[in-house]
């Protein structure tokens, strides 16, 4: 199975493409030709860059540039989401129009070929915004007086992170092909169990929780929820490792940077949801 990073992808697809063995070594030249050293170590920079996705004497994706870069982007989200706290409640229409271009802007950095950094900017912005908005509701409609319920949330997140984080650079989780097979299917499960839950939610199933409303039941899903989306940050470091490993451009930094992002806002929102479903049902 493939990993689900498109740079990834796109990478593995254009090696393969290229054929076994189009790394090695160039053809010897005829007998008798004489042997141009030079040329042969150029010609042999051309097939590595080709293969990295990158260009001759260009530079190759490191671990600090996807630091670098994640970095960024995070920045740029928490001061929109301040931004989505303070207005996203008192224009309604300001956030669900952030929210839609956002997924569409998520859609488009995480498909297009050629990465862009300014859209995966603007998507930091719109999705900021959208996080903000959203934060500002659930601490107003489900926190418990004196309850910091966002910022259990975001503790939670940031644990969550270092410790799976901790767990695959030790290998205490390998990223082999059955744990990829058992993620992928956990996965659309959820997004089955997810859309049959929303559509619940609509006829005021689970006091508009859907099944996450239902006693032990939402509470089990929410978990759930909140594993995958942490299990996918592993996911996401074995894409990160491997693209480093292929070589490819520095420029992809920014790519495999939104990725984390996505996924951090994904366990960011199970979190959320789970802490406000536990308020709730606690008052």
């Amino acid at each position: 199975m493939q990993s689900r990073n498109p740079a990834l992808r796109n990478a593995i697809k254009q090696a393969e493409s290229n054929g076994p063995g189009a790394t090695s070594a160039p053809p010897a030249p005829p007998t008798g030709a004489p042997v141009d050293l030079a040329a042969q170590q150029q010609m042999q920079a051309q097939l590595d860059a080709a293969m990295r996705g990158g260009s001759a004497g260009g530079q190759t994706l490191q671990l600090p540039d996807v630091i670098a870069k994640t970095a960024m982007q995070f920045g740029v989200l928490v001061i929109f989401a301040v931004a989505g706290w303070n207005f996203g409640m008192k224009y309604p229409w300001l956030w669900i129009a952030a929210a839609v271009i956002a997924m569409v802007l998520g859609l488009v950095n995480a498909f297009k070929r050629k990465v862009s950094p300014p859209l995966i900017l603007l998507y930091a912005v719109f999705e900021g915004i959208m996080l903000g908005a959203i934060s500002q509701f659930y601490q107003a409609a489900f926190a418990k007086p004196g309850q910091p319920l966002v910022l259990q949330a975001v503790i939670g997140t940031l644990v969550a992170f270092g410790v799976m984080l901790f767990l695959y650079s030790n290998k205490v989780i390998k990223v082999n092909g059955t744990f990829k097979k058992i993620f992928f299917v956990a996965i659309i499960s959820y997004a089955v169990i997810g859309f049959a839950s929303l559509i619940s939610a609509l006829f005021g199933m689970g006091g508009g929780w859907g099944f996450y409303g239902v006693g032990g039941l939402g509470i089990v899903l929410c978990l759930f929820g909140v594993a995958l989306a942490s299990f996918s940050l592993v996911m996401d470091f074995e894409s990160i490792s491997q693209a480093i490993a292929y070589g490819l451009p520095e420029r992809e930094s920014w790519r495999l940077g939104f990725g984390l992002i996505v996924t951090l806002v994904w366990l960011y929102l199970e979190i959320l949801r789970l802490l406000a479903i536990i308020s709730s049902n606690s008052r």
